[in-house]
């Protein structure tokens, strides 16, 4: 190792993989939050292990983003999550995605091996009732707004394959509802009951 006045060399000698990212393949469907319950939101589901986040624009979302304005939060939301990857040591970025209309992404056809689950508190089922998905099965949650999905948005989500789920008995604010879904889907399905780390 030399230090001079405007540089500092090293020589690496060895490296130690670690890896933190989640055996799962999650995305976050995540309709509009105000305010910076979406920063929270992004942070904390990044903190939980999803892969991907996709922003929609649901009926009952309070916030509207269109062109430049749009554009300027995603890229925030792309610095939230590289900065909440730091802090917990992930290997690599989740991707945000630009915000859409939750209709228009629903009419997308989705790749096969997707279990699609839909948090809605008058469901019949709850999460630890669904079977454990297979390692090649990628996990979509959808969670509404507000006030949570209109009612033709929870019929067309179930068209298109969404299974409705409770998740226990009480009714959860949208930024509590995904980080509350994704712990637990780790804990049932991933990492989180692991009792040995590379910590």
């Amino acid at each position: 190792m030399s230090v001079e006045r405007s540089r500092v060399s090293v020589e690496v000698l060895g490296w130690l993989p670690v890896e933190r990212e989640s055996p799962l393949s999650i995305t976050l469907v995540q309709a509009l939050q105000a305010g910076e319950k979406m920063d929270l939101t992004v942070q904390k589901a990044v903190e939980l292990g999803v892969q991907r986040i996709v922003p929609v624009i649901s009926r009952r979302s309070v916030v509207r983003l269109a062109d430049q304005r749009a554009l300027r939060r995603l890229e925030h939301w792309r610095g939230v999550v590289a900065a909440a990857c730091e802090q917990c040591g992930r290997n690599s970025l989740p991707e945000v995605v630009a915000p859409e209309s939750v209709d228009d992404w629903l009419q997308r056809r989705p790749e096969s091996n997707v279990l699609r689950l839909l948090l809605a508190p008058a469901a019949g089922r709850s999460l630890s009732s669904v079977p454990a998905p297979r390692a090649d099965v990628r996990i979509d949650l959808l969670i509404g707004a507000e006030g949570g999905l209109a009612a033709d948005e929870m019929q067309r989500a179930s068209a298109c394959g969404f299974l409705s789920l409770r998740l226990g008995p009480r009714i959860l604010r949208t930024e509590t509802a995904g980080l509350a879904a994704l712990a637990a889907i780790q804990f049932l399905w991933g990492d989180l009951k692991e009792e040995v780390t590379n910590v």
